[in-house]
């Protein structure tokens, strides 16, 4: 599958059609975190309908807020910064029954034309040493935002839910990997969930393209804007390696930056596993 080129349609609709991806009208890149095994906790799995996530909500249809709840989804972690939504004229939609949360790993003053200009250009540069320099910086401003949706975990076990950013593969892509890997979820598993947003957001490609030609250094530079369309298993590899070194492990970032005990852990974890067959 090549990174720069758009992929074949019939094979993105085939793909779209079926499980871990769910259909939402609106909304790209939404994708169930259920029904993986976990390899630490032998005979259990990670419990399907539960969590979700996706890209931004901006322009969900009447039809995808009622299928939101058709699937259990009470609450929405919005990711985003007030700068971003205001650029690209995204904002937060109103959803009866549905509570959203605004959670931003970055604060406005993180999008100064100088921080921009660097992470822009790590991102353009496509490479993975580049992309786990960015990873740093969400998981270093990210404690906040990650903590609001590992408490609805701790706290809200019956409470489905949905996480985003803007296309779903980042910040959103960090948490989940967060998640999973608190669950105990394979590494390659966790990295083929990180590779499927390549698949998921395609059908907005065009949107995407636009909303980074506003960017020179994307503008000007075609390959470093399709570089952000990169959602290489490999780098998703390279990320669980570095929380494992850098930060010591999953559980000791979420102690460290997030400020949750060995008991809350422990309970976030019963609350993402199920054994096969159980009732919910």
């Amino acid at each position: 599958m090549n990174d720069l080129e758009p992929l074949d349609s019939a094979y993105v609709a085939d793909v779209l059609s079926k499980p871990p991806f769910v259909t939402i009208p609106g909304v790209i890149n939404v994708r169930d975190l259920g029904s993986l095994p976990s390899v630490d906790y032998p005979g259990k799995i990670t419990r399907p309908g539960f969590i979700f996530r996706s890209a931004e909500l901006s322009n969900i249809a009447e039809e995808g807020e009622a299928r939101l709840r058709e699937l259990g989804i009470t609450t929405v972690f919005d990711l985003r910064s007030d700068t971003e939504m205001s650029k690209y004229n995204s904002p937060i939609p109103t959803i009866d029954g549905v509570n959203i949360i605004r959670a931003p790993v970055f604060k406005t003053a993180d999008y100064s034309p100088q921080m921009m200009a660097k992470r822009y250009e790590l991102y353009a540069s496509g490479k993975t040493d580049a992309f786990m320099e960015l990873y740093s910086q969400i998981l270093e401003h990210g404690g906040a935002a990650f903590g609001s949706i590992l408490r609805h975990v701790r706290d809200k076990p019956n409470d489905g839910f949905i996480f985003h950013c803007t296309a779903g593969k980042d910040r959103t892509g960090i948490i989940a990997a967060i998640l999973l890997k608190l669950a105990g979820v394979d590494h390659e598993a966790i990295a083929h969930d990180y590779s499927l947003t390549r698949v998921g957001r395609e059908p907005a490609r065009a949107m995407i393209i636009g909303r980074l030609n506003l960017e020179p250094i994307f503008a000007s530079n075609t390959e470093a804007a399709l570089n952000m369309f990169t959602c290489r298993p490999e780098t998703m590899l390279a990320f669980l390696k570095l929380i494992d070194g850098k930060y010591h492990g999953v559980e000791q970032y979420v102690k460290d930056f997030v400020k949750l005990s060995d008991e809350d852990i422990a309970t976030i974890r019963e609350n993402i596993l199920i054994t096969p067959g159980s009732r919910l």
